[in-house]
This record gives structure tokens, sequence and C-alpha cells, in this order.
């Protein structure tokens, strides 16, 4: 009896390995059929949000549009419980990232159903907006995108220190403006010139504010020539750690443990967990 119950144990264990390895990595035909199967999906479940906000499409084919919505809701349904039934903590899978996201995907459509009459009708219209994260779900089934997302991940410090000098220049130069120009040139108070300093800096200017007096034009001018000389730090940061990331080989396996990507070709443990891929 206890032999039957640990091979039991062990034919379920490889079931999930399997499935595992079909859904949540490209190495494998069936995986890669998978990914294809699902980013289809995806593509036509987002197309038919779109077709059905257009109230002709909608008064002519609302009925096959329905249909469809529901169809894809049951599929994602299933992609989401096998994700969860394949993975060790499938808690932790369910509060990360992809997974609020696979959740998004299929929670509006059922919330729907259980709203019904006019008076819900502005609830359901954004139930159905939320639909539209279903297209987040194709991150993970693109290549560059984990590449740009791990280069974006391995320079967050830098950019944060970055985006952190930029809102000293902003809160400066808006004091500045402040003084200089005063109300009576619209800059009412100090987060409105720090709005304007934003806008100019980012070189966006609405216009809607502007200096009248020669000492506030030229400082509007030194912060519109810094503004260029900004954009091109966080590009270069972000295009260096692209050029790091395009040399290094990832393979597309990912931890049934703790759900960690980009592991080295050759990598037989999760760089996070510690657990055998």
């Amino acid at each position: 009896m206890c032999y039957a119950n640990m091979k039991k144990d062990s034919s379920l264990e490889k079931y999930r390995e399997t499935l595992h390895e079909i859904i949540f990595e490209a190495d494998t035909p069936a995986g890669k059929l998978f990914d294809i199967i699902l980013i289809v999906s995806i593509v036509l479940s987002v197309l038919v949000v779109m077709l059905d906000s257009v109230s002709t499409i909608r008064n002519s084919c609302g009925g096959f549009l329905v249909l469809s919505e529901w169809f894809f809701t049951f599929l994602f349904t299933i992609e989401y419980f096998l994700r969860l039934s394949c993975v060790s903590r499938p808690f932790k899978y369910a509060t990360s990232f992809f997974g609020i996201v696979d959740l998004l995907a299929i929670i509006p459509t059922y919330l729907s159903f259980f709203l019904p009459g006019s008076q819900f009708l502005i609830v359901i219209r954004i139930l159905r907006v939320l639909r539209i994260f279903r297209v987040f779900k194709l991150v993970q089934y693109l290549v560059e995108i984990r590449l740009l997302n791990q280069a974006l991940r391995a320079s967050r410090r830098k950019i944060v220190v970055f985006l952190f000098t930029v809102f000293t220049l902003v809160i400066i130069f808006g004091s500045m403006m402040y003084v200089i120009e005063g109300e009576q040139s619209g800059f009412t108070s100090i987060p409105r010139s720090i709005y304007w300093a934003i806008v100019t800096l980012t070189t966006v200017g609405y216009g809607d504010i502007s200096p009248k007096t020669g000492f506030g034009q030229a400082l509007a001018a030194v912060i519109m020539i810094i503004g260029y000389a900004i954009i091109a730090v966080p590009t270069g940061i972000v295009t260096t750690e692209i050029a790091r990331a395009t040399g290094r080989k990832v393979s597309t396996q990912t931890c049934r443990a703790c759900s960690a990507e980009d592991h080295d070709i050759d990598a037989k443990y999760c760089k996070d967990c510690g657990a055998k891929l």
C-alpha cells in the first residue's frame, strides 16, 4: 500500500515537472507550441475586447463577441490553474506580477456576469477595459522584452539616483523661477513653478506658463539646454546594461520553487532560492 502511494506520488511529481516544462519554458517543441497558442489566444482576446467597444460591430456581432469572450476566459482560467498546480509555491506565483496579470485576465468577465442591470453599466465597462491587461501576458513570451527587463533591473539603482537628481533640480529651478517671476507672470506658487520646471526640463513645453522677465527667460534657456543633456543619461545607462545582457546567454528555464527566470544556460540550481532546476 505504501509502495503504491509512493509510486502514485512519483508519477504525480513527474507529471507536474513535465507540465511546468511545457508551460513555463520554451526549450522543447511542446513548450514552444504552448507559447505560440497562448500568444495567438491573447492577441485574439484583446482584439475581441477592442471590437466590443465599437458600437456598430457590437450591435451586429454582439452574440459572437460574447461567446468568444467566454471561450477565452475559460481558456485562460484553465491555464491559470494549471500554472498554480505545477509550481512548488502556488501562493508565491499567484502574488507575483505575472500571477496578478493572469488573474486580471479572467476575473473581470466573471464579475461582469454577476453584475447585471443598467445601474452597473459603468462598472461593467471598467471591467471590460481591465481585460486589456491580457496584453501584459505577452511579456513573458518575448525574449526581447525579457532582455530589456533584465537591463532595467540591472540599472535600477543608477536610474533611481538619476531621478533623485532630476527631482532636486526641478525643485531648485522651480523655486528660483517663483522668486524671479512671481504671481504676475503665472508662477502663483512653488508647486506650480515646479510643474513648469518639469515641463521645461523634459522639453515638453506646454506653454501654459512662461517667464516674462529677461532674467526668467535666461534661466528658462539654461533649463532647456540641461533638459537635452538629461534625456541622454537614462538612455546611456539602459543601453550599456542591454549590451551586457545581450552578451550573456540565458535559458528559458523557470524555477518551480520561486518562479525566478533569466538563469544561465548551464545553470543547474536557481540563482535566487537555490532549488534544483
